[in-house]
């Protein structure tokens, strides 16, 4: 118990700055109309094309296979967000797009 404590007392301000952000996530993320929050999060998701340059320079300095494979899976599941995040703004962009007749 009192190792808890002592880490909430060290790292309070950190604490705070993460809860802070926290609830400053759900207050904005509650405010998006709905039109809009399909494409705010599919490219928000392109994000993670810095987790795909990070998990790259983890395998590049790696020295056991245990970074490497966490590497390699990070890489993987950061494409896949990536390219899901493409595929749903383009899917809701063509929604907008004037049918032919």
């Amino acid at each position: 118990m009192d190792e808890i404590l002592k880490f909430f007392l060290e790292y309070k301000e950190m604490i705070f700055a993460i809860v802070l952000s926290i609830f400053l996530g759900i207050e904005v993320i509650s405010h998006v109309p709905a039109v809009l929050h399909t494409p705010l999060m599919s490219g928000s998701n392109a994000i993670h094309g810095v987790v795909i340059i990070g998990a790259i320079i983890v395998m590049g300095h790696a020295d056991t296979v245990i970074p490497q494979i966490l590497g390699f899976i990070a890489v993987i599941l950061g494409t896949l967000n990536v390219v899901g995040g493409f595929v749903v703004t383009d899917r809701m962009l063509e929604m907008f797009k004037k049918k032919k007749n």
